[in-house]
């Protein structure tokens, strides 16, 4: 069985509805709590709510709602809120929502849960986890990175030290260390370091300011192509290359294809490494409908496309076909275990 047929207002309590002004009562009803970068983000809280949108689409009979979070502190409010206003599947997002998804979901067992980028062991019977091998795509590019990188010299920073943010980052890191090993190249990664775990964090998911100065420092460090994984702060950095000119700076987006996330500066990323949450989230609420949501673990990956590489868009012609190749020669060797995404 595939990755995609197995996964089958502002704050506080105020709830956004978006599927009309009132819920008809027999109404099957999708719930997502964001985490603090908000519903549009421009990455996996935006990239989540898109999986809801999509489900509706699909089904008229699906009902969608969000309660966006605007501190940690409105996780447990905003979700009692929803369990209380009867939603049939309540879609949590992200890693710092793990504690307070786990204590809802063991307070209200007939309540079902989904949680984007979160795994629980031992696993909670009405809760599925939806995590992905983000490594294995950033690995893709930093191969990428450090084949265009004219300096010598890539970049990366995060919002917070985190798993699924750090994932990124590793895969990262190992795939410009592994195009060095194939072409005996010496191109440097600065930012993050994983077998030493020291690297650059913002320390948030909100802030365009520390975007452009956290890539502006990498920068003027030689860095000519940086992949923020920080959510919306990542914006910032982008602002940054488009003021440069992308001979200059260019960017790896994350979460999302960040070149329809943010339009205005689509020419200056030169990919994005997609987690495909839209998809699991959709296949999770039709499960959830169809009466058949068992609660567990369910992981993306490369090879069942639950990751990817963002087209190169603007850069297509601007990648040489070789190192196209390459990159497909290298996906094909995680795939079947032949490269390791790792030490």
């Amino acid at each position: 069985m595939t990755f995609l047929s197995k996964i089958s207002t502002r704050t506080g309590l105020a709830a956004a509805l978006l599927a009309g002004s009132v819920m008809s009562a027999s109404a099957f009803t999708a719930c997502q709590v964001t985490d603090t970068g908000g519903i549009d983000d421009a990455g996996f809280n935006q990239t989540a709510w898109k999986g809801v949108q999509d489900a509706m689409e699909m089904d008229s009979e699906i009902e969608g709602r969000f309660l966006e979070s605007q501190a940690e502190s409105d996780y447990e409010a905003n979700l009692n809120s929803l369990i209380e206003g009867g939603c049939d599947i309540i879609i949590t997002v992200g890693f710092l929502m793990g504690d307070a998804t786990a204590s809802a979901a063991e307070a209200n067992p007939d309540q079902h849960f989904s949680i984007v980028d979160f795994a629980y062991d031992p696993t909670i019977p009405n809760v599925l986890g939806q995590v992905y091998a983000t490594e294995q795509g950033a690995f893709l590019a930093g191969y990428l990175a450090a084949g265009m990188t004219e300096t010598g010299v890539v970049g990366t920073f995060g919002g917070i030290n985190i798993p699924p943010v750090t994932a990124f980052m590793d895969g990262f890191y190992y795939g410009v260390n592994y195009y060095n090993e194939q072409k005996d190249a010496d191109v440097s990664v600065l930012g993050w370091n994983p077998e030493t775990e020291e690297g650059l964090f913002t320390g948030n998911f909100e802030s365009l300011d520390d975007g452009r100065a956290f890539a502006e420092n990498l920068y003027q460090e030689g860095a000519d192509i940086v992949m923020p994984v920080a959510g919306p702060v990542g914006l910032g950095s982008a602002q940054l290359a488009d003021e440069l000119g992308t001979d200059q700076l260019k960017i790896i987006g994350v979460d999302a294809d960040q070149t329809q996330t943010d339009p205005e500066k689509a020419d200056v990323y030169l990919t994005s490494v997609l987690k495909r949450m839209d998809s699991t989230v959709t296949q999770v609420i039709q499960m959830e409908k169809a009466g058949e949501f068992e609660g567990g673990l369910i992981v993306g990956t490369l090879e069942n496309e639950g990751v990817s590489l963002a087209p190169y868009h603007s850069f297509d012609d601007a990648v040489p076909e070789e190192l196209k190749a390459e990159i497909e020669a290298v996906k094909a060797g995680i795939i079947d275990g032949s490269i390791e995404v790792g030490m």
